[in-house]
């Protein structure tokens, strides 16, 4: 599977440490920048990432700042994103089988390297459920579009 990644200075040495761990599962991994030691803007990185993911070119992101928060907020800017800040192995199990979230957020401040790759691991290998889920998936990609639910 090819996999973005991006992030902030701040999780910058957590975003090398998820590529390393993805790569030695057999992912292809994409750095789509954050560098240690140099502020930036996480935003263009949360955007690159999730314009991979929508673009085809990569078929699942992940994205990690301090929080987790400022990276998943710019992602879902993307139109087509769906991106689930997770800081446990559940919440990223469920966000694939019923939400069919394309990205997964983390924050380098609140969760461990170990508990990060743990968190991984589970969004890359639970698959979509389908079925109910679908209807809604549907719905919140309506919502996306403007579109009012009731």
């Amino acid at each position: 599977m090819h996999i973005a990644f991006g992030s902030d200075h701040a999780a910058a040495f957590l975003k090398s440490e998820l590529m390393a761990y993805a790569e030695s599962l057999g992912h292809t991994c994409h750095d789509c920048g954050g560098r240690q030691n140099e502020p930036n803007d996480y935003p263009i990185y949360a955007a690159r990432a999730a314009r991979l993911v929508l673009d085809g070119a990569c078929e699942l992101g992940v994205v990690v700042c301090g929080t987790g928060v400022g990276v998943s907020l710019a992602a879902n800017k993307i139109s087509g994103i769906r991106c689930a800040l997770c800081g446990d192995c559940y919440t990223a199990k469920m966000t694939r089988a019923h939400n069919d979230a394309n990205m997964l957020a983390m924050g380098s401040r609140v969760i461990g390297a170990e508990l990060a790759k743990m968190i991984l691991t589970f969004f890359l290998e639970t698959p979509f459920e389908g079925g109910r889920h679908q209807r809604r998936v549907n719905m919140i990609a309506d919502l996306e579009r403007g579109h009012s639910l009731e």
